[in-house]
């Protein structure tokens, strides 16, 4: 008899909120084994709304909790077929001579360092599983092209996700491996919910702002997760129509 195929392995970080949980919940419903990553164990739990999923408390800045986390997925499943490399904070916005030190490193340790960390370990598990690949999808932003005012610590973190997006794209061919990135504008969380009612502008204005669906970003993701490993899509950017992007230059 044909063995019957084993549903998919995804590892979501910040997975406890915003497009995190939004996703996840996707991926649950569609049948996937998904592992939540997150700082914050109940918000994890309550992602996964009583469905099994691996649930993972976790720092993406600590190195030793990031290895952890993936040798559970290892040893839950024996591989893992998607990451969705989606944690991020952000920091109040403010000209760069007002950002104290130590919000900087803090956003650093999760938005550069936490993307490092995660897409190392699923690297190493997808180069040396059997069969070898797997996808990495980065969560960058539409400030990896053009920054909000005030937005230098977000803005850059974001550019290095681009570069992290790139290199993977490049090194991960010999291993079967793809990488690519979705930049996303204005999907409605609790980080973007001002937004309707104004937001600072290049201008100086406060002006309102557009959001969409987070669904939207959940099923994007999902379509990028689908594709088979000899396909790639780089880069997709995903906004709200009207958002203040296009334009802006």
């Amino acid at each position: 008899m044909m063995q019957e195929a084993q549903p998919q392995t995804i590892l979501i970080t910040g997975a406890g909120a915003g497009i995190g949980r939004a996703t996840a919940r996707l991926f649950l419903a569609k049948g996937w084994q998904v592992a939540l990553l997150g700082r914050n164990e109940s918000a994890l739990l309550e992602t996964s709304d009583g469905r099994d999923a691996l649930i993972l408390p976790c720092d993406v800045g600590n190195p030793k909790a990031v290895e952890t986390a993936f040798a559970q997925v290892q040893a839950r499943w024996g591989r893992l077929d998607v990451l969705f490399n989606n944690a991020g904070i952000a920091v109040k916005a403010a000209p760069i001579d007002e950002i104290a030190v130590e919000d900087w490193l803090a956003l650093c340790q999760t938005n550069i360092t936490g993307m490092f960390l995660c897409a190392r370990a699923a690297f190493g598990l997808m180069r040396h599983q059997a069969p070898q690949g797997g996808r990495i999808i980065n969560n960058g932003s539409i400030s990896a092209h053009a920054p909000r005012p005030g937005s230098a610590p977000y803005t850059m973190s974001k550019h290095a996700v681009t570069g992290l997006t790139r290199t993977l794209g490049l090194d991960g061919r010999a291993f079967n491996i793809a990488c690519g990135q979705i930049d996303i504008g204005n999907a409605l969380t609790a980080i973007s919910s001002q937004f309707p009612l104004g937001v600072p502008q290049a201008n100086g204005q406060i002006a309102p702002e557009p959001v969409m669906d987070v669904a939207h970003v959940a099923q994007t993701v999902l379509h990028m997760a689908e594709l088979p490993l000899d396909v790639n899509m780089p880069f997709v950017t995903l906004m709200a129509r009207d958002m203040p992007y296009i334009g802006r230059g």
